[in-house]
Protein backbone atom coordinates (compact mmCIF):
# COMPACT_ATOMS: atom_id res chain seq x y z
CA UNK A 1 0.00 0.00 0.00
CA UNK A 2 2.83 2.36 0.33
CA UNK A 3 3.20 2.38 -3.50
CA UNK A 4 0.18 3.90 -3.79
CA UNK A 5 0.15 6.13 -0.94
CA UNK A 6 3.35 7.28 -2.59
CA UNK A 7 1.61 8.07 -5.92
CA UNK A 8 -0.95 9.97 -4.03
CA UNK A 9 1.45 12.14 -2.07
CA UNK A 10 3.37 12.98 -5.62
CA UNK A 11 0.49 13.89 -7.63
CA UNK A 12 -0.96 15.81 -4.30
CA UNK A 13 2.48 17.77 -4.01
CA UNK A 14 2.21 18.30 -7.69
CA UNK A 15 -1.44 19.47 -7.68
CA UNK A 16 -1.18 21.71 -4.99
CA UNK A 17 2.79 22.89 -5.12
CA UNK A 18 1.98 23.48 -8.91
CA UNK A 19 -1.09 25.71 -7.83
CA UNK A 20 1.18 27.68 -5.63
CA UNK A 21 4.06 27.89 -7.99
CA UNK A 22 1.64 29.63 -10.40
CA UNK A 23 0.10 32.16 -8.34
CA UNK A 24 2.91 33.75 -6.37
CA UNK A 25 5.84 33.05 -8.76
CA UNK A 26 4.93 31.95 -12.27
CA UNK A 27 1.83 34.43 -13.32
CA UNK A 28 3.10 37.84 -11.59
CA UNK A 29 6.68 37.50 -13.48
CA UNK A 30 4.79 36.51 -16.50
CA UNK A 31 1.92 39.56 -16.31
CA UNK A 32 4.64 42.06 -16.25
CA UNK A 33 6.02 40.40 -19.44
CA UNK A 34 3.12 41.31 -20.91
CA UNK A 35 3.57 37.82 -23.51
CA UNK A 36 -0.08 36.81 -23.19
CA UNK A 37 1.18 33.55 -25.22
CA UNK A 38 3.85 32.58 -22.23
CA UNK A 39 1.43 32.66 -20.16
CA UNK A 40 -1.08 30.75 -22.46
CA UNK A 41 1.41 28.27 -23.13
CA UNK A 42 2.82 27.76 -18.94
CA UNK A 43 -0.67 27.27 -18.08
CA UNK A 44 -1.51 25.02 -20.87
CA UNK A 45 1.79 22.88 -19.95
CA UNK A 46 0.15 22.47 -16.30
CA UNK A 47 -3.34 21.68 -17.49
CA UNK A 48 -1.62 18.75 -18.56
CA UNK A 49 0.54 17.99 -15.85
CA UNK A 50 -2.38 18.61 -13.49
CA UNK A 51 -5.06 16.43 -15.55
CA UNK A 52 -1.94 13.50 -15.11
CA UNK A 53 -1.74 14.29 -11.56
CA UNK A 54 -5.61 13.74 -11.19
CA UNK A 55 -6.22 10.62 -12.88
CA UNK A 56 -3.37 9.27 -10.62
CA UNK A 57 -5.06 10.91 -7.40
CA UNK A 58 -8.45 9.30 -8.39
CA UNK A 59 -6.76 5.53 -9.05
CA UNK A 60 -4.82 5.73 -5.73
CA UNK A 61 -7.78 6.79 -3.86
CA UNK A 62 -10.01 4.64 -5.28
CA UNK A 63 -7.10 1.93 -4.32
CA UNK A 64 -6.55 3.24 -0.58
CA UNK A 65 -9.99 3.48 -0.02
CA UNK A 66 -11.07 0.12 -1.01
CA UNK A 67 -7.96 -1.17 0.81
CA UNK A 68 -8.58 0.69 4.06
CA UNK A 69 -12.35 0.30 3.57
CA UNK A 70 -13.33 4.25 3.71
CA UNK A 71 -16.08 4.21 1.15
CA UNK A 72 -18.85 4.20 3.96
CA UNK A 73 -16.56 6.79 6.46
CA UNK A 74 -17.85 10.93 6.80
CA UNK A 75 -14.23 12.27 6.45
CA UNK A 76 -14.22 10.42 2.87
CA UNK A 77 -17.65 11.68 1.78
CA UNK A 78 -16.30 14.96 2.61
CA UNK A 79 -13.16 14.75 0.90
CA UNK A 80 -15.01 13.25 -2.33
CA UNK A 81 -17.30 16.16 -2.03
CA UNK A 82 -15.03 18.71 -2.07
CA UNK A 83 -12.89 16.85 -4.73
CA UNK A 84 -16.05 17.37 -6.59
CA UNK A 85 -16.30 20.91 -6.54
CA UNK A 86 -12.81 21.10 -6.99
CA UNK A 87 -13.63 19.28 -10.54
CA UNK A 88 -16.20 21.77 -10.95
CA UNK A 89 -13.94 24.86 -10.14
CA UNK A 90 -11.63 23.54 -12.73
CA UNK A 91 -14.08 23.60 -15.35
CA UNK A 92 -15.43 26.57 -14.73
CA UNK A 93 -11.89 27.81 -14.41
CA UNK A 94 -11.09 26.36 -17.91
CA UNK A 95 -13.79 28.07 -19.41
CA UNK A 96 -13.15 31.58 -17.86
CA UNK A 97 -9.53 31.36 -18.00
CA UNK A 98 -8.76 35.03 -16.71
CA UNK A 99 -10.82 34.48 -13.65
CA UNK A 100 -8.56 35.33 -10.21
CA UNK A 101 -11.75 34.07 -8.30
CA UNK A 102 -12.29 30.89 -9.70
CA UNK A 103 -8.35 30.33 -9.42
CA UNK A 104 -8.57 30.89 -5.83
CA UNK A 105 -11.33 29.64 -5.30
CA UNK A 106 -9.92 26.15 -6.79
CA UNK A 107 -7.38 26.54 -4.88
CA UNK A 108 -8.76 27.13 -1.51
CA UNK A 109 -11.22 23.83 -2.31
CA UNK A 110 -8.20 22.02 -3.01
CA UNK A 111 -6.26 22.85 0.34
CA UNK A 112 -9.93 21.72 1.59
CA UNK A 113 -9.22 18.31 0.18
CA UNK A 114 -6.11 17.82 1.57
CA UNK A 115 -7.07 19.08 5.00
CA UNK A 116 -9.83 16.22 5.10
CA UNK A 117 -7.96 13.55 3.67
CA UNK A 118 -5.61 14.17 6.65
CA UNK A 119 -7.87 13.35 8.67
CA UNK A 120 -8.76 10.28 7.36
CA UNK A 121 -8.85 6.77 9.28
CA UNK A 122 -6.57 4.55 8.09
Amino acid sequence: MDFWLFLHLVAMAFFVGGQLMLAAVVVPVVRTGSDPAAMKAVAQRFGIGSAIAIAVLIVSGMVMASHYNLWSTPEFHAKMGLFLAVLIALGLHIKFSGSHVLMAITFLLTLGVVWTGIALPA
